[in-house]
């Protein structure tokens, strides 16, 4: 069987993961949390944004609620934001931003409660790390005859983070991106693992391993420190970079809003019946599997950092997880959509991936072509670095969960961690993207099932916790 054979049959397996009944799976269950917590996301918005800032003066754990949701947010804001905003535009039409909002407000409430579940059953390993996420909301909470499926979760969050999404894809993504900026015609090449390659490639893959391994090695307090710094720095020169292009060209604002409504329930021009459904329909697919890969909610990976925020209050730390999917997709996304819209990148002939988003970002930034690819190169290399810190995180707690903590066998990973970012840029990255894919989505399974199972949990602890914040009884 030869490789384009192998790469055909594991696209094929991707598509049926991330089918419609995935998709439609997640975002029942995040309809049916936010029916359950009553609409929390839009009441206690205000009361989230003001704890993700505002620490808790005690509570137990390794790291700050802020430092706890930057590290989440260096996992999941990446090329997702850049590339796949700019693919789901390509596919579905300006319609698809409104359909990747809507899975964000729905989860919105599945991230809270899966920050919520992290700090409830929470556990110490042996060696004082602290311990969360679905495998362990799957066995405290569900009982110990879950456990199965909390191994489960922990086998595909292990070779998802492994496999390549915290690793090849992301250094591949780099690497191509500062090739394509200093060398773009690959006329400075050698030879290295029998192919050419570029010296912007290799010195950029080389760097960024050596910064990955420094800061790995320290674990999770160095990787929090550095997400600390880094993500919230890299989001405000993002949007900021998006909201002058929306600024500059603020009069098209009302036809790139009206392209949106209208594209999301098919009423573009000539397009009625069963037509303008069709294309409602891909809108909707299209803003919606794209929004869910972005955020992640419902795949269970945010609750593994969740769990490390020093905090007593599992509701408290629930709100500052939710206000994860509030910047990745509410704010970055939609600045990346509305700059994608206005500049009318998206139905250009010939551009797809990130030339879509280069392409807005020079035809609406008021600098010269080569600063805007530049602003946008180094924003989506700190993003793509910033998610190989991220998964590596989560890869070790999945890891850490199936092998009892061995210290021996999380120090070998680390190494092999590193030693897979460190070949990335010179490998077919196609099959790898895919398989990650397939990781993560099956990831979603055993999480969305515990996130049903103990539902009325997370309504139980919110209603709790509401009273005794309306009776002063909460230490804000």
């Amino acid at each position: 069987m030869n490789m384009e054979k192998i790469n055909e049959i594991i696209s094929d397996i991707d598509s049926m993961v991330w089918g419609v009944p995935l998709i439609l799976l997640i975002i029942t269950c995040g309809i049916l949390l936010t029916v359950r917590i009553g609409f929390l996301q839009v009441r206690k918005l205000g009361l989230a944004l003001k704890y993700m800032v505002r620490d808790e003066e005690s509570g137990d754990g390794e790291v700050s609620s802020f430092a706890a949701l930057c590290t989440a947010l260096s996992a999941t804001v990446g090329t997702g934001n850049i590339v796949g905003v700019a693919t789901a535009l390509a596919a579905g039409g300006p319609g698809a931003l409104f359909w990747m909002e809507v899975a964000a407000f729905f989860g919105m409430a599945t991230k809270y409660a899966e920050g919520l579940l992290a700090i409830k059953y929470r556990v110490t390993d042996p060696n004082g790390n602290i311990l969360g996420g679905p495998f362990y909301y799957i066995e405290k909470g569900m009982g110990r005859k879950w456990k199965w499926l909390g191994k489960l979760f922990a086998f595909f969050g292990l070779f998802a983070g492994l496999m390549g999404i915290g690793t090849i894809t992301q250094i591949n993504g780099i690497t191509s991106a500062v090739n394509n900026f200093f060398d773009p015609k690959g006329a400075h090449t050698v030879s290295i693992f029998s192919t050419d390659q570029t010296y912007a490639t290799i010195i950029s893959g080389i760097v960024i391993t050596l910064l990955a391994a420094l800061i790995i090695i320290g674990g999770i307090k160095r990787i929090a420190s550095v997400s600390e710094l880094v993500v919230p720095a890299m989001i405000v020169l993002y949007i900021g970079s998006c909201l002058l292009i929306v600024f500059t060209h603020i009069t098209e604002i009302p036809a790139a809003i009206s392209a949106v409504v209208k594209g999301a329930f098919g009423l573009r021009p000539l397009a009625g019946g069963l037509a303008g459904f069709s294309l409602m329909m891909v809108s909707m697919r299209n803003g919606v599997a794209r929004g869910i890969f972005s955020n992640e909610a419902g795949l269970g990976s945010a609750p593994i950092a969740a769990a490390a925020a020093k905090t007593k209050e599992p509701v408290r730390q629930g709100l500052v997880t939710m206000t994860g999917t509030f910047i990745d997709t509410i704010l970055v996304c939609t600045m990346t959509g509305l700059s994608i819209v206005m500049a009318g990148s998206y139905s250009k002939e010939g551009l797809e991936g990130v030339t879509i988003t280069t392409d807005a970002f020079q035809s609406g930034l008021p600098f010269p072509h080569r600063v805007s690819a530049f602003i946008l190169m180094v924003c989506l290399a700190v993003f793509a670095f910033t998610t190989i810190l991220g998964w590596n995180y989560y890869s070790e707690r999945c890891l850490s969960y199936l092998t009892g903590s061995n210290k021996a066998v999380t120090a070998v990973y680390k190494a092999v961690y590193i030693a897979a970012v460190f070949i990335g840029p010179y490998l077919t990255v196609e099959a790898v993207w895919n398989l990650a894919d397939i990781f993560n989505g099956l990831m979603a399974l055993p999480n969305i099932v515990a996130l049903l199972a103990l539902s009325g949990v997370v309504s139980a602890e919110t209603k709790d916790y509401l009273k005794r914040l309306k009776n002063s009884k909460v230490n804000e």
